[in-house]
């Protein structure tokens, strides 16, 4: 019997959102990642941001330390990959010696699975043979650590799964077919954390400055993170832009009653410069 997990979001400060990429592939250049552009789109969409990313081969103490890492951050964290049942595959095995828990078959897991069976066996033609070796072995696809919970797969059925450390870290294992993890991803945002979704709290400001270096407007930059509290102030350098060349793009983000008077505050500070400003833009 699984136990429901308490969730860190409790806590009137947001928790921070994590990611971390399983497989030899992403770091040896076969495939290119695209579980964090989409992540950090879904979390924008609900007014969230992506705090933190770990890329991770598959090597089960390197997959193991990482996740340890995770169970003790506080933070929401989605794992994407591994947790297939082929020889390369580590994550379940590493999530429980990270958590210390004995990995078991979990029952809805065991129940949606052979129902995928027998959905491919029907698809086929054949009998389904719940015994025959290649399905005893699918089972192991839902061998996950004592007192996870199941996350739906609406693809294949193959459900990910969710457990909790010591530490507050809750982590959302998932595929690493984009097909069946970002749903997925989306399911676990929209059930278990729509009290910290953000909608219209949050817009960035910024102005394209040209012929500046940064160290020019890092004291204006301090100043402003100094003087305006929960203001982030950023800077983007750029030396071969498209449309506007070389040039800095200066900017504010936060709360939108805090970033209008920082914004002003910021163009103001700009001004004794005497810069050639280009575009302002606005982020939502």
């Amino acid at each position: 019997m699984t136990q429901a997990h308490p969730h860190p979001q409790a806590s009137k400060v947001r928790p921070e959102f994590g990611l971390i990429i399983v497989g030899d592939e992403i770091l040896s250049g076969k495939r290119a990642d695209k579980h964090m552009p989409k992540l950090i789109e879904l979390l924008s969409a609900r007014g969230l941001s992506l705090d933190w990313a770990d890329y991770v081969g598959d090597s089960p103490d390197r997959i193991t330390r990482t996740l340890a890492r995770a169970f003790e951050s506080n933070s929401i964290v989605f794992s994407c990959g591994g947790i297939g049942a082929t020889p390369d595959d580590h994550t379940r095995q590493c999530a429980g010696k990270a958590l210390g828990v004995d990995i078991v078959l979990h029952p809805q897991a065991e129940a949606l699975i052979r129902e995928r069976m027998q959905d491919t066996a029907k698809e086929q033609g054949v009998p389904y043979e719940p015994d025959r070796h290649d399905n005893i072995h699918r089972l192991n696809m839902g061998v996950f650590p004592v007192g996870a919970n199941i996350i739906p797969n609406p693809y294949n059925k193959i459900p990910g799964f969710t457990s909790q450390g010591s530490g507050g870290g809750v982590v959302h294992f998932v595929p690493g077919f984009p097909v069946m993890a970002w749903p997925m991803m989306e399911w676990v945002l929209d059930t278990h954390y729509p009290h910290l979704f953000q909608h219209d709290a949050w817009v960035e400001q910024s102005i394209v400055i040209y012929g500046s270096m940064e160290a020019t407007i890092t004291p204006l930059m301090e100043a402003l993170e100094r003087d305006f509290e929960g203001v982030k102030v950023f800077s983007l350098p750029s030396v071969d832009h498209p449309v506007h060349g070389r040039h800095i793009e200066l900017g504010v983000k936060g709360a939108p009653e805090k970033v209008a008077p920082a914004y002003a505050a910021m163009l103001a500070g700009l001004q004794p410069f005497g810069f050639k400003l280009g575009p302002e833009l606005v982020r939502k």
